[in-house]
């Protein structure tokens, strides 16, 4: 019989992330858990020894530093080796984020398992998560607040490498996509995209070009100069404005972009629209204006 830990606690499965159960086992020769199902997501990690996991109908042999996961009902089992069985910590959880996050972290029942040199770490978030085990507050956050730093420690040990070719690609233009779309106000660089997503400038430029047939400067440029556009179409604001709201902190350099992207300058391109265009009252032109000139002002004051 193994030697385990186990706590198990109350949620609400409303929420985005909660811990279900943790716990810690030190097992004996061949002691064994399934074929089963789980409710939720489960992930263990190895702390000693060697066992072996069996999920979606592939076997995995197993040792110190490696980690599995238990996907919402699928069939397991996993087992401790006959002369070096293993000792494992593990972690129940689930929430409307849960799934999202697995699959961010590369995870899935198609790639259930991965390899962490952050052991102690591991260890120490879920003996924290046993040490704090009423219902109260304090606990409650305490513990979902630990779920999030483990799930963060073992993200920082999964490679792009272990990720599959086909969902490498489309996980990492799709979180860039979100980033440009979120921060294209900002004057953001591509160097800032690829550090968001955490690959190299040059890995991200042959995923847009594989995924999407342009390169990650086009993109930015592009979806820039089409907010921009809608802002020409819809507003009277000044070019300058637009050009700041787009991030472009140059309107010579929004220009010189606009004027490449739709073959004439943005004040030729208004000029060019139908007059019944809706536009911003005139009392919030004023201010924009306002706004500008101080700005300007500013930027003049040699103090």
């Amino acid at each position: 019989m193994e030697k385990a830990y186990k706590l198990l606690f109350g949620t609400e499965e409303s929420d985005d992330l909660y811990v279900y159960c943790c716990g810690l086992s030190q097992t004996l020769a061949n002691h064994s858990f399934g074929p089963a199902l789980k409710p939720h997501f489960m992930i263990h990690f190895v702390m000693n020894g060697k066992g072996s996991f069996t999920i979606g109908g592939k076997n995995y042999p197993l040792q110190k530093g490696y980690g599995f996961l238990i996907v919402p009902d699928e069939l397991a089992y996993y087992v401790s080796d006959e002369k070096d069985p293993w000792t494992y910590v593990w972690v129940g959880f689930g929430g409307r984020r849960a799934e999202a996050i697995v699959s961010q972290l590369g995870l899935s029942l198609q790639q259930p398992v991965f390899k962490s040199d952050c052991g102690p770490a591991i260890y120490d978030l879920v003996k924290d998560m046993m040490d704090h085990n009423t219902f109260s507050v304090e606990d409650s956050l305490r513990r979902n607040g630990l779920l999030s730093l483990f799930l963060s420690v073992i993200a920082s040990g999964i490679s792009v490498s272990q990720r599959s070719d086909e969902g490498s690609a489309n996980y990492y233009v799709t979180k860039a996509q979100a980033f440009v779309r979120s921060n294209y106000c900002n004057p953001i660089k591509v160097t800032d995209i690829a550090n968001y997503v955490c690959i190299n400038r040059s890995y991200l430029y042959t995923l847009f070009e594989k995924t999407l047939g342009i390169s990650p400067q086009q993109y930015l440029t592009s979806y820039r100069i089409a907010k921009a556009t809608e802002l020409l179409q819809l507003t009277q604001l000044p070019i300058e404005s637009i050009a700041i709201s787009c991030g472009y902190s140059d309107p010579l350099v929004f220009s010189k972009a606009f004027r490449q992207e739709k073959k004439m300058s943005p004040s030729a391109y208004r000029k060019s629209l139908p007059k019944s265009n809706p536009v911003m009252d005139e009392d919030h032109l004023l201010l924009m204006e306002q706004l500008i000139e101080a700005r300007s002002h500013e930027s003049n004051d040699p103090n």
